[in-house]
């Protein structure tokens, strides 16, 4: 029913050089700060579960979701260059999903509760606009563009009052997915 914490099942190891050569780092939970283990990143292999990585550091910046496979280069597979700066291990989620989306900032406006994908927000609801949400329960992505295209980001469970600080001031949020176990 809830999320756990420390799923010691998910395990990354990132490569400083393409195809999994050079210095490597292992990972099994969040790291807000990679450059005192790797001074860059060029691939990184997913062994077990699902992380997000990011292109700055403390969880910031662009955002791309790795599930279980092997990138040897991120600059082709991602357009990352050796841009991996920091990650975040999604744990898995056994339950239902939840969340209340918000047409403004600070919960007003129009609201949608979702317990399922919306692949469009202007299609399904007539809404415009994303700028504040509420995760009650499950894991999200909230992608800039409908169905699933764009950049993204990822929203663990709680209060989301303001998405222009959020993604950086300029990204719009017009679908979510659950990350559900088939993701992973």
């Amino acid at each position: 029913m809830t999320s756990t914490g420390m799923n010691t099942m998910s395990r990354i190891i990132f490569y400083e050089e393409r195809n999994f050569q050079g210095r490597s780092y292992e990972c099994m939970s969040d790291c807000p700060d990679m450059s005192s283990f790797l001074s860059k990143c060029h691939s990184c292999r997913v062994e077990r579960g699902c992380f997000i990585v990011y292109d700055r550091t403390n969880y910031m910046g662009n955002q791309y979701m790795l599930r279980r496979g092997e990138y040897a280069d991120n600059m082709s597979m991602m357009g990352m260059s050796d841009c991996i700066r920091s990650c975040r291990m999604i744990p898995m989620h056994r339950g239902s999903f939840r969340m209340r989306i918000y047409e403004r900032e600070n919960f007003s406006g129009q609201m949608i509760e979702l317990m399922e994908d919306c692949d469009s927000i202007m299609e399904r609801f007539r809404m415009s606009n994303c700028l504040s949400c509420n995760v009650m329960e499950g894991h999200w992505l909230m992608y800039e563009q409908p169905h699933y295209r764009g950049r993204m980001v990822y929203l663990r469970p709680g209060e989301y009052r303001n998405f222009m600080s959020l993604s950086g001031g300029n990204m719009r949020f017009m679908s979510m997915r659950r990350i559900t176990d088939s993701c992973m």
